[in-house]
């Protein structure tokens, strides 16, 4: 894909076509309008998390196609999918707002604003608009189709891994919070409050996500990228001096699995 180079995806037959062709007609307009949408976002929700859900999106799309287990499976609609990634997040709300769980809900109906003015395919609109208001974790809206199962995993990636511990440290120090309890900081004997210390969104909300992937190949990923969140965790205690120990529900994720 070449709009805003979202990061390299190597064509995979007719899959690399499609999303090729649909970035030749789409994809300047779509990043134009983008840019201007989204120009108030903060560092770790802006203009490059996008890009890079787009590119997890193409990832996992072409992992499904790719495999063995993808026997029966329709095929990714990409002219669904790519604009919904592109706007998943067109419409900014603060992660400590009251009005967050509605967010993805205000970015869909934008998302079909947007479109309308730049001339897609209104047909598109009801599924589009489905897969972006399902993605959100905090809209707890079940997902009715495989774009969106692509799309929310896609979004959940950028929760793991290096990005992912990137972009929580970031918002965390963007709603000054402190990075770890002093007392308790991995937290063993009182209520995890993500609120307030960075390292608890670890606990939280961060590992638990593997297990909510809606894909093979997103959960993959997932668990690979999880596993490195887990030895930033043990590299955090080494560091301090405070031992960690892991509760059942993430200890398999150690070793990139599930218990």
């Amino acid at each position: 894909m070449n709009s805003g180079n979202p990061g390299s995806i190597e064509p995979s037959g007719d899959l690399g076509l499609k999303i090729e062709a649909w970035d030749r007609q789409w994809g300047r307009l779509v990043l134009e309008r983008l840019r201007v949408q989204m120009a108030d976002a903060d560092p770790a929700h802006g203009l490059e998390h996008v890009q890079r859900v787009v590119r997890n999106a193409c990832l996992i799309a072409k992992k499904l196609g790719n495999s063995s287990d993808s026997a029966g499976l329709r095929e990714v609609d990409f002219e669904v999918l790519l604009p919904a990634a592109w706007f998943h997040d067109c419409v900014y709300v603060p992660k400590n707002s009251a009005q967050r769980s509605e967010a993805s809900r205000l970015a869909a109906d934008r998302a079909v604003v947007l479109l309308t003015e730049l001339g897609y395919p209104a047909p598109k609109f009801p599924a589009i608009a489905h897969a972006i208001e399902s993605h959100s974790f905090s809209a707890q809206i079940p997902c009715r189709s495989l774009e969106a199962q692509v799309l929310q995993d896609a979004d959940r990636l950028e929760a793991l891994g290096a990005i992912g511990l990137a972009r929580c440290l970031m918002t965390g120090g963007s709603m000054g919070q402190r990075l770890y309890h002093p007392e308790d900081p991995f937290p063993t004997a009182r209520e995890l409050r993500d609120d307030q210390q960075s390292v608890d969104h670890f606990f939280a909300k961060l590992l638990k996500l593997p297990s909510t992937m809606q894909t093979e190949s997103g959960k993959q990923i997932a668990l690979e990228r999880a596993g490195y969140l887990v030895a930033f965790l043990e590299q955090l205690a080494q560091e301090i001096g405070v031992p960690i120990q892991l509760s059942s529900e993430f200890r398999g994720l150690q070793n990139g699995s599930f218990d």
